[in-house]
């Protein structure tokens, strides 16, 4: 049994690519959920999941990965576990489909990839943090006003002649920013 499950973030997005792909593909038993956010519980989902029986022969399907999880983690872990209880996933777009050999292989090779990305970019965090030559230097963007122009704008924005809006402009600066450098100056 072949049971599908298709997810949009908004309300405004359209599920009908999604439902005509795994129409086509032959889904027996469609799950959607809409306006979820990606990493928001997914009743759909769970729904969809509850209904895969361990060792028979249900096949989870989707029109894209991202479709099926907020992250590559949960992803990997969802399609892992399926594994383990003898259930099948396919994602139409990607052409991924675990009941077949070539189709584990795939997987896992998209599994070790995305494994050795995140430990690429572990690497190069840890390389970057190391190169900070003294405690206590600030990390990050960079302040977009030195220390006299930070000091003029508070000034400024304690005027009360003067708006909110027009300390902004005339530094180029958001709001966010001038509230930082208010609330840094107390």
């Amino acid at each position: 049994m072949l049971i599908g499950y298709a997810w949009v973030s908004t309300a405004g997005e359209s599920l009908d690519p999604q439902i005509e792909a795994l129409d086509r593909a032959g889904v027996n038993l469609l799950f959607a959920d809409v306006a979820a956010t990606a990493d928001a519980e997914r009743p759909q989902l769970k729904q969809a999941l509850a209904r895969l029986h361990d060792g028979d022969t249900h096949t989870l399907v989707v029109w894209r990965l991202d479709r099926l999880g907020p992250s590559l983690e949960h992803l990997i872990e969802t399609v892992e576990e399926l594994g383990r209880r003898g259930i099948g996933f396919r994602s139409l777009q990607e052409d991924l489909d675990t009941t077949t050999d070539t189709g584990k292989l795939v997987f896992h090779a998209f599994v070790a990839g995305a494994e050795f990305e995140r430990d690429l970019i572990r690497e190069q965090t840890a390389a970057r943090q190391a190169k900070t030559p003294t405690p206590g230097r600030r990390r990050g963007r960079r302040f977009k006003l030195d220390k006299q122009k930070q000091a003029l704008a508070v000034m400024l924005y304690k005027d009360p002649s003067n708006s909110v809006a027009a300390v902004c402009r005339r530094f180029r600066i958001g709001r966010s920013t001038l509230y930082r450098y208010v609330g840094e100056s107390d």
